[in-house]
């Protein structure tokens, strides 16, 4: 039996092999694929009014999240600052736009759609939950990993 096991431990290295090969090559596409050379990124700063940081992040992940990807907006991350006082009011996000003509575009459409209307209309039912938004454009440099 131990000799049969030992004739498959080749077999099983190269299969193993192979499929992390194969593994990493469906990421490099997809990356790829995802990727274009017009692509712009978006980086937005939110500052809460105190004390409404939980309601601006329950915002995001219940309904912005899939109204941006809605209107062609490609959600890259979401992030929290780690030190106060900034992990106590603020979030931080990066977007990705075809181009900056698309990413009009698609704040326009997001703006005027209906539901996004009635869930930032239902939110600041207790008074508006953002004191303060930035947002920088950003072409990827040459050495980038993401394009």
């Amino acid at each position: 039996m131990s000799n049969n096991y030992r004739s498959l431990a080749p077999f099983a290295v190269a299969i193993f092999g192979l499929g992390v090969m194969a593994g990493n090559a469906v990421q490099f596409f997809d990356n790829a694929n995802a990727q274009s050379a017009s692509r712009v990124f978006e980086l937005r700063t939110y500052t809460a009014h105190p004390g409404r940081l939980a309601e601006v992040n329950a915002r995001f992940g219940d309904h912005t999240v899939q109204l941006f990807e809605r209107h062609g907006m490609t959600n890259i991350g979401y992030f929290r600052p780690q030190d106060a006082p900034l992990s106590e009011n603020t979030l931080i996000y990066l977007l990705a736009h075809d181009s900056r003509a698309a990413a009009e575009a698609s704040w326009a459409a997001f703006r005027n759609d209906p539901d996004w209307q009635r869930v930032a209309e239902e939110s600041r039912r207790n008074g508006r939950l953002v004191a303060n938004v930035e947002s920088v454009f950003l072409d990827p440099l040459g050495f980038s990993q993401m394009q």
